[in-house]
């Protein structure tokens, strides 16, 4: 099954309601679908790959339902890379059509044709006018839908490839075709070149939901968004999540007609999760759990298993607040040892998993799965008695002090519950005795001053000695990307060089 199949299906179902844009002046499904067309026809034969350079809006969604429709693989790329960054991965990608803001034009150098987002809108528009055309019966399924690639936290950014199949068994196994109502809303605050974004945009669609681009975020625009236009549905990540708490304020409600917010893209740190819950008393919230290989969610945890573990007085299921939830269906996991034989429940160890949603496929490389389908997420975690996955973070983030695997994220967990802290970064700095020495990168609150000695002492208080914190260091800003991801590498360069206790 082609992707163009879900807006096939979307605009024989819905018609004239709007998908895409404000209630005011939104572009309908059936309008949608002919842009797509036209968008087809325009790009004809011979193109090998379409690139796009650009925020999220009309011109990213009709690019990428006209390469679905022409069978030629999307392929939408960070736009505040720089320019030689962005370059060299275009420089991987002969007979290629790159749709790009005008404002990057000039920026791209590249051997294939280059068209503006407003003259690609602008040509779609006085094209399509041919209604009778079945898209779904354009491009073959078996082909790549999707370039993606990674956000080169730990390693060089390298092509994730996702099929056809991958992206509509993600659709098909997770979303109720027209489950929306018609006054139902998303408000989509990712970009367009990370996995939500795309999962978000074909999920919206198949349920017949309008979907609102904001593509420059900040915590006053989508609270004013959210209000304006309705917005029943939101996805953001945690940091997000956190910068709309603060603005909410400790003492009101958020606007009352969200009734669903979902986040993802990174870890939620629990203490911000919980503010959150508080400040969202009536919605839904869902912690979605993917990987761009695996075409977004393959674990969720529902409005249900917020509110029960928020309430609960036991311990283990209070604590499933900190997981990802189950899987959702058609997955399967796996928790193995470095031997790659399976640990049994309650063991941390790798995350590998399976399903017909999984790709685990890379330009140039081919696949990186077993034998048997199965995907190495290089994500460390445990599954509960329950079946909840719980993730501790990145395999490669694992600190190893004197033969002791330490997860980050438990003594991040610790300093976020430190008054003054707003956000914080722990990384092992190599050390010729104990293997690694546990540093840590922290932000203040607003207005807040510490030194970086009490906070060493906060771990130790909380924590055995030989997992806290030997380092502590205070920034500004700790580096991440702009769907929430910590850049642990540059964390790690930073605090390299440092002696135990040192603030520089």
């Amino acid at each position: 099954m082609n992707v163009a199949t879900i807006l096939e299906m979307a605009a024989g179902g819905y018609g004239d309601r709007i998908a895409i844009g404000r209630r005011a002046d939104g572009l309908g499904y059936e309008r949608l679908r002919q842009l797509a067309v036209a968008g087809a026809a325009r790009l004809g034969d011979g193109v090998e790959v379409v690139g796009f350079v650009g925020q999220s809006g009309p011109a990213f969604v009709t690019a990428f339902f006209a390469s679905a429709v022409r069978g030629v693989p999307f392929m939408p790329l960070n736009y505040r890379l720089g320019e030689a960054q962005l370059n060299e991965l275009l420089s991987r990608h002969a007979g290629a059509v790159i749709i790009a803001d005008p404002r990057y034009v000039d920026s791209l150098k590249v051997a294939g044709e280059v068209v503006t987002t407003d003259d690609w809108l602008s040509e779609l528009s006085r094209e399509a006018t041919d209604p009778a055309v079945d898209v779904s019966a354009i491009g073959e399924p078996s082909r790549p839908a999707l370039y993606l690639y990674t956000s080169g936290t730990s390693a060089a950014p390298k092509a994730a490839i996702l099929h056809h199949h991958h992206l509509t068994s993600y659709i098909l196994g997770s979303v109720e075709f027209g489950a929306a109502a018609p006054d139902d809303a998303a408000l989509v605050s990712v970009p367009p070149y990370h996995i939500a974004g795309v999962a978000n945009l074909l999920s919206n669609v198949f349920s017949g939901r309008r979907i609102v681009y904001l593509p420059d975020f900040t915590p006053e625009s989508w609270l004013s968004t959210v209000r304006s236009e309705g917005i029943t549905q939101a996805m953001v990540v945690p940091t997000m999540l956190a910068r709309i708490v603060d603005a909410i304020g400790e003492d009101k409600a958020g606007p009352p007609s969200l009734k669903f917010i979902s986040y993802g893209g990174s870890r939620m740190h629990e203490s911000v999760l919980r503010r959150a819950l508080h400040a969202f008393p009536e919605a839904g919230f869902v912690n979605a759990y993917g990987l761009t290989e695996t075409s977004s969610s393959i674990a969720v945890l529902g409005p249900d298993d917020h509110r029960t573990a928020l309430e609960s007085p036991d311990p283990a299921v209070a604590r499933r607040l900190s997981s990802v939830g189950r899987l959702i269906p058609g997955i399967e996991v796996q928790i193995r040892d470095q031997d790659r034989q399976v640990l049994p429940t309650g063991t941390v160890g790798d995350v590998w998993v399976r399903g017909e949603q999984v790709s685990g496929e890379y330009a140039g490389s081919g696949s990186v799965c077993d034998a048997d389908s199965w995907f190495p997420t290089r994500d460390a975690g445990w599954v509960d008695d329950e079946g909840y996955l719980f993730i501790e973070g990145r395999t490669d983030d694992t600190i190893i002090r004197g033969g002791e695997n330490i997860a980050p994220a438990e003594i991040e967990d610790v300093l976020l519950q430190h008054p003054d802290v707003e956000d914080a970064a722990v990384v092992g700095v190599p050390d010729e005795e104990w293997g690694h020495r546990v540093a840590a990168a922290v932000k203040l609150r607003p207005g807040a001053t510490v030194e970086p000695e009490e906070l060493v002492a906060w771990t130790r208080k909380h924590l055995r000695s030989s997992r806290a914190a030997e380092t502590v260091v205070i920034r500004n800003e700790l580096p991440r990307t702009d769907t929430g991801k910590l850049l642990r590498r540059q964390v790690l360069d930073d605090l390299r060089e440092l002696s135990p206790g040192v603030q520089a």
